[in-house]
Protein backbone atom coordinates (compact mmCIF):
# COMPACT_ATOMS: atom_id res chain seq x y z
CA UNK A 1 0.00 0.00 0.00
CA UNK A 2 1.25 3.63 -0.87
CA UNK A 3 0.90 6.22 1.78
CA UNK A 4 1.64 10.10 1.55
CA UNK A 5 4.99 9.57 3.51
CA UNK A 6 5.71 8.14 -0.15
CA UNK A 7 5.63 11.32 -1.81
CA UNK A 8 7.12 14.91 -1.07
CA UNK A 9 4.66 18.13 0.00
CA UNK A 10 4.39 19.24 -3.51
CA UNK A 11 4.17 15.59 -4.92
CA UNK A 12 0.97 14.88 -2.32
CA UNK A 13 -0.29 18.24 -3.27
CA UNK A 14 -0.69 17.56 -6.63
CA UNK A 15 -2.42 13.88 -6.06
CA UNK A 16 -4.90 15.87 -3.01
CA UNK A 17 -5.76 18.29 -5.61
CA UNK A 18 -7.23 16.05 -8.15
CA UNK A 19 -10.64 15.24 -7.12
CA UNK A 20 -11.56 18.16 -6.07
CA UNK A 21 -10.27 19.99 -9.27
CA UNK A 22 -12.25 17.66 -11.46
CA UNK A 23 -15.24 18.55 -9.47
CA UNK A 24 -14.45 22.24 -9.78
CA UNK A 25 -13.77 21.79 -13.61
CA UNK A 26 -17.66 20.46 -13.87
CA UNK A 27 -19.22 22.87 -11.20
CA UNK A 28 -17.52 25.88 -13.75
CA UNK A 29 -18.42 23.66 -16.87
CA UNK A 30 -21.94 26.18 -17.71
CA UNK A 31 -19.71 29.23 -16.50
CA UNK A 32 -21.98 29.18 -13.40
CA UNK A 33 -22.15 26.65 -10.52
CA UNK A 34 -25.23 26.25 -8.10
CA UNK A 35 -24.59 26.10 -4.59
CA UNK A 36 -25.93 22.31 -4.93
CA UNK A 37 -22.96 21.63 -7.02
CA UNK A 38 -20.38 23.30 -4.77
CA UNK A 39 -22.01 21.33 -1.57
CA UNK A 40 -22.11 17.63 -3.72
CA UNK A 41 -18.05 18.31 -4.11
CA UNK A 42 -17.59 18.31 -0.35
CA UNK A 43 -20.13 15.33 -0.12
CA UNK A 44 -18.53 13.87 -2.85
CA UNK A 45 -15.98 12.94 -0.68
CA UNK A 46 -17.55 10.67 1.59
CA UNK A 47 -19.63 9.02 -0.62
CA UNK A 48 -17.71 7.96 -3.63
CA UNK A 49 -14.93 6.76 -0.94
CA UNK A 50 -18.05 4.67 0.38
CA UNK A 51 -18.15 3.13 -3.17
CA UNK A 52 -14.21 1.84 -3.30
CA UNK A 53 -12.45 -1.30 -1.58
CA UNK A 54 -9.64 -0.20 1.09
CA UNK A 55 -7.21 1.95 0.16
CA UNK A 56 -4.51 3.61 2.48
CA UNK A 57 -3.64 6.32 -0.22
CA UNK A 58 -7.63 7.25 -0.48
CA UNK A 59 -7.91 7.10 3.01
CA UNK A 60 -5.56 9.88 3.35
CA UNK A 61 -6.90 11.98 0.53
CA UNK A 62 -10.07 11.83 2.35
CA UNK A 63 -9.12 12.35 6.11
CA UNK A 64 -8.57 15.72 5.15
CA UNK A 65 -11.26 18.75 3.47
CA UNK A 66 -10.80 18.89 -0.40
CA UNK A 67 -7.83 20.48 -1.54
CA UNK A 68 -8.01 23.54 -4.53
CA UNK A 69 -6.28 26.40 -5.02
CA UNK A 70 -9.21 28.99 -6.38
CA UNK A 71 -6.16 31.35 -6.87
CA UNK A 72 -4.18 29.24 -9.22
CA UNK A 73 -6.38 29.91 -12.36
CA UNK A 74 -7.71 32.96 -13.36
CA UNK A 75 -10.27 32.14 -15.59
CA UNK A 76 -12.84 28.98 -16.55
CA UNK A 77 -10.48 28.09 -19.39
CA UNK A 78 -7.60 27.99 -17.49
CA UNK A 79 -9.25 26.13 -14.90
CA UNK A 80 -10.19 23.12 -17.40
CA UNK A 81 -6.77 23.31 -19.52
CA UNK A 82 -4.82 23.69 -16.23
CA UNK A 83 -6.76 21.20 -14.03
CA UNK A 84 -6.80 18.68 -16.16
CA UNK A 85 -3.13 18.68 -16.91
CA UNK A 86 -2.51 18.43 -13.81
CA UNK A 87 -5.21 15.43 -12.87
CA UNK A 88 -3.04 13.51 -15.22
CA UNK A 89 0.34 14.92 -13.85
CA UNK A 90 -0.94 13.19 -10.76
CA UNK A 91 -2.02 9.92 -12.31
CA UNK A 92 1.50 9.71 -14.03
CA UNK A 93 2.76 10.15 -10.75
CA UNK A 94 0.72 7.53 -9.18
CA UNK A 95 1.35 5.19 -12.36
CA UNK A 96 4.83 5.39 -11.28
CA UNK A 97 4.46 5.26 -7.47
CA UNK A 98 1.27 3.56 -6.83
CA UNK A 99 0.14 0.31 -7.46
CA UNK A 100 -2.03 -0.72 -10.85
CA UNK A 101 -5.12 -1.22 -7.75
CA UNK A 102 -4.19 1.98 -6.07
CA UNK A 103 -3.57 3.80 -9.59
CA UNK A 104 -7.71 2.92 -11.01
CA UNK A 105 -8.83 3.06 -7.54
CA UNK A 106 -7.67 7.14 -7.71
CA UNK A 107 -9.19 7.06 -10.99
CA UNK A 108 -12.38 5.50 -10.26
CA UNK A 109 -12.56 8.51 -7.29
CA UNK A 110 -11.42 11.36 -8.88
CA UNK A 111 -14.60 10.70 -11.69
CA UNK A 112 -16.73 9.95 -9.27
CA UNK A 113 -15.97 12.97 -7.05
CA UNK A 114 -16.69 15.03 -10.78
CA UNK A 115 -19.64 12.69 -11.74
CA UNK A 116 -21.24 13.60 -8.37
CA UNK A 117 -20.97 17.18 -8.61
CA UNK A 118 -22.55 17.04 -12.10
CA UNK A 119 -25.42 15.00 -10.95
CA UNK A 120 -26.11 17.50 -8.14
CA UNK A 121 -28.90 19.26 -10.16
CA UNK A 122 -31.22 18.54 -13.00
CA UNK A 123 -30.50 20.90 -16.06
CA UNK A 124 -33.18 22.01 -18.54
CA UNK A 125 -35.50 20.07 -19.81
CA UNK A 126 -34.90 17.29 -17.19
CA UNK A 127 -31.22 16.36 -18.26
CA UNK A 128 -28.98 14.48 -15.56
CA UNK A 129 -26.22 16.18 -16.66
CA UNK A 130 -25.55 19.58 -19.59
CA UNK A 131 -23.60 18.86 -22.40
CA UNK A 132 -20.61 20.94 -21.05
CA UNK A 133 -20.60 19.19 -17.84
CA UNK A 134 -20.60 15.49 -20.03
CA UNK A 135 -18.00 17.17 -22.24
CA UNK A 136 -16.10 17.71 -18.63
CA UNK A 137 -16.68 14.36 -17.12
CA UNK A 138 -15.49 12.98 -20.84
CA UNK A 139 -12.30 14.49 -20.52
CA UNK A 140 -11.43 13.76 -17.19
CA UNK A 141 -11.89 10.25 -17.50
CA UNK A 142 -9.49 10.52 -20.24
CA UNK A 143 -7.19 11.84 -18.21
CA UNK A 144 -7.60 9.35 -15.37
CA UNK A 145 -7.79 6.36 -17.78
CA UNK A 146 -11.04 5.02 -16.78
CA UNK A 147 -13.01 3.45 -18.81
CA UNK A 148 -16.66 4.10 -19.96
Amino acid sequence: MTAKSAFSEDEWSLIAEGPATAGMIVIRADRGGTFQETWALTRAYVDARQQLGESELLDEIVSAKPEFDRHRYHSDDQLRSGGLQRIADAVALLRVRATPEELSDYGEFVLAVATRVARAHQEQEGQEMSPAEQAALDEIRAQVGVAT
